[in-house]
Order: structure tokens, then C-alpha cells, then sequence
């Protein structure tokens, strides 16, 4: 049986009109998460194939980068640097963030963190506190040494650890918030420190 005429390929060069989640993820250049989260909110529109896979029109994409602060293709919002040795973490932090209207960028280590800072520098930090080599926070503490007045605010957090005051007060942070991550404290701890 022949594909259905609205889900054939284009001609070469052509952007097809029905795009996959990666295609349209990939389109607006954001992570299929945070595509999927927007999905789920009803931001943007999708069809759902009888087979369970979101397809995305791309006038429908096109409609929502013209009406939201992806429209700019510019800064899109207050910038957080988030510093998590593991992915996955990082990519819920950042599926929580961006649709709240941060723009978000990862780093995997503080050594990357500090580099990406004095190449483009956050507005706001949040760090893993219990990734490998973090024990010893020197390299937060040359953060907030190196930009004095104008470092960017940092927010600590744990997806293993409880809150810990004394370590927030310690280093100069903001705040901290340990286990369970909960997508809606991690909004309202960024708003809190960086209204959007």
C-alpha cells in the first residue's frame, strides 16, 4: 500500500512537510525532549501515527517560532549554564528550563563550565554537586573569584543528596536543592534567582 501523500519525501533539497520528532526537533534546534515536553503542553501542535510516533507539520513549527521567543534566533531568554556529568540529568534540567524560557547550554565538567563561561557567560549556574572531582568546589570557588560582582549567580543541586545550607553559604550560592529533582522547584528555584 502507497505512503500516504502528506508523509511522502519531497523532491531533493526540499524540507519535507511532515517531520519526524528528530527532523523537528533538529528544525527548531532544541533537544527532542524539550520538543516532546512543548507536545505535551500543547505548545506545539503534532500528529500522532497509529504506530505511537509524533509527526510535526513544518508550517505548524514555522507558526511557533514566529509567536515565541524563538522568533529572535538571537539570545532566547536569560542564559543557565548547567554542569552535570551525567547526561541524562542535564538533558531533564534542561527540558525543565527551556520551556519556562531559559536558554540552556551543558557542560559535563567544571573544567568545560569555566571555559564556556569566559566564552559566553550565563546569567545563571547550576551545578551537580556530586560529580566526580567536585569535593573539593575550587574551581566554583574560582568562579565566583574570577567575575567578582558580575559572576553569574549559581544554584547547586543533587539528584542523590539532601538539601545542604551550610555548603549554599559556604561557597556563595543561591540556593541548593537536593533528591527527588522535581521539574517544577527546578523553575521556580531558577525564576527565584533569574526572573525570565
Amino acid at each position: 500500500m502507497p505512503e500516504p501523500k502528506r508523509f511522502q519525501q519531497s523532491r531533493a533539497g526540499e524540507q519535507p512537510e511532515w517531520l519526524t520528532l528528530g527532523q523537528a526537533a533538529k528544525y527548531l534546534g532544541v533537544a527532542q525532549s524539550t520538543l516532546r515536553k512543548w507536545c505535551d503542553a500543547r505548545r506545539v501542535p503534532a500528529f500522532t501515527t497509529p504506530g505511537g510516533h509524533r509527526r510535526f507539520r513544518k508550517s505548524d513549527l514555522d507558526e511557533f517560532v514566529e509567536q515565541s521567543q524563538l522568533g529572535s534566533r538571537g539570545r532566547r531568554g536569560p542564559l543557565v549554564l548547567v554542569i552535570d556529568d551525567e547526561p541524562g540529568i542535564a538533558a531533564y534540567v534542561r527540558a525543565s528550563l527551556e520551556p519556562a524560557g531559559y536558554e540552556v547550554e551543558q557542560s559535563s565538567n567544571a573544567k568545560e563550565g569555566l571555559r564556556l563561561i569566559e566564552t559566553r557567560p550565563p546569567d545563571l549556574v547550576m551545578v551537580d554537586v556530586t560529580m566526580p572531582g567536585a569535593n573539593d568546589w575550587e574551581s566554583l570557588r574560582r568562579l565566583r573569584e574570577h567575575g567578582g560582582a558580575s559572576a553569574p549567580r549559581v544554584i547547586l543541586f543533587s539528584a542523590v543528596n539532601e538539601s545542604d545550607e551550610e555548603l549554599v553559604r559556604s561557597l556563595g550560592a543561591e540556593a541548593y536543592f537536593g533528591s527527588p529533582l522535581d521539574p517544577r522547584r527546578l523553575v521556580e528555584s531558577a525564576r527565584d534567582v533569574l526572573p525570565v
